[in-house]
């Protein structure tokens, strides 16, 4: 294998797009916990990725008469699809069992399996390999992962373990869903490529919802659940996915993961005003270790060859 040269510069572009995703996925998991009161999680799924299709149409629709969006395009968009379809699914089921801060930080698991492909499959990532920083961030991002989870209070109680499994089921979806769009899109407008997943995905989802929950019940909401579902929709889905493809564009999918581990503390701290989660002191610390991991990530990519160049 050839040495890698380091780029000592920060992309200002994918790292703005990251700290957005970041920003945006925030909420997410508090609109899904919020929202359990009034619709189930295939309804939920259904309509949220519904409102991000519609917001992104126009732009469907204009590309596809400029014909920037053939048959090639929608092929290649099968494959993110079908894993996105089985992580959200999973994603909003958790959070009928557990509080969404632990929720989001389980999710970030997801790290392990995106990092350990990308460095083995992807050229212009594996320059990482010889960031020290890049491997602080990891060995930061597990250690407090670990830390939240272990000093979680009912640790092994039934409905906990539940959301457990699927939440770190979600994680690994997640993962292949990361490194399948970014196969899939490679040099795609970020927006033309997740306004067709979405196509697909509310597509599954209205099955799904139809076997399986109630979408009928999105009639009978209130003003302010139903704004929910708008906002977190526009917000979660159509702003953050579109800004997560811009960031794995730039700056590949193991740096834009390592930066997220941070992105759970953000939830806690919302979390605790509007559903009275509470994290214990080793908790605390563990998600400011995650932190750590996530700065060291954003210092790490002097290490990355510019994306699409090939081994050098």
């Amino acid at each position: 294998m050839k040495s890698f040269e380091k780029q000592r510069h920060i992309d200002r572009i994918g790292t703005a797009a990251i700290i957005t995703t970041a920003v945006c996925w925030m909420t997410g998991p508090l609109f899904i916990r919020y929202l359990t009161g009034y619709l189930d999680a295939w309804s939920q799924n259904l309509w949220r990725y519904t409102v991000a299709m519609i917001f992104w149409l126009p732009f469907l629709f204009m590309a596809l008469r400029q014909g920037r969006a053939g048959a090639t395009l929608w092929k290649k968009a099968l494959w993110p699809s079908i894993p996105n379809v089985l992580m959200q699914s999973l994603w909003a089921w958790g959070f009928y069992f557990i509080e969404p801060g632990f929720a989001s930080l389980l999710s970030k698991s997801s790290l392990l399996w995106t990092a350990g492909f990308c460095l083995i499959y992807f050229p212009d990532e594996r320059g990482l390999i010889y960031s020290k920083r890049f491997w602080l961030g990891i060995g930061l991002s597990i250690t407090g992962v670990i830390m939240v989870i272990v000093n979680k209070e009912a640790f092994t109680a039934k409905a906990n373990l539940t959301g457990i499994i699927i939440m770190l089921s979600a994680a690994a979806m997640w993962s292949v869903y990361t490194i399948s769009m970014r196969i899939a899109f490679k040099g795609v407008d970020p927006r033309l490529g997740y306004s067709v997943v979405c196509v697909y995905t509310v597509g599954a989802l209205a099955v799904l919802a139809l076997l399986c929950g109630n979408p009928a019940k999105v009639a009978s909401l209130e003003a302010w659940p139903l704004a929910c579902v708008v906002i977190s929709g526009i917000l979660c889905m159509a702003f953050g996915h579109t800004a997560y493809y811009t960031a794995v564009q730039r700056l590949g999918a193991t740096i834009p993961a390592l930066i997220l581990q941070a992105s759970p503390f953000g939830i806690l701290l919302f979390s605790m005003i509007f559903f009275d989660e509470r994290l214990n002191l080793w908790q605390w610390i563990g998600g400011l270790v995650l932190i750590g991991g996530s700065v060291m990530a954003v210092m790490a990519q002097g290490h990355l060859r510019k994306i699409g160049e090939g081994p050098g």
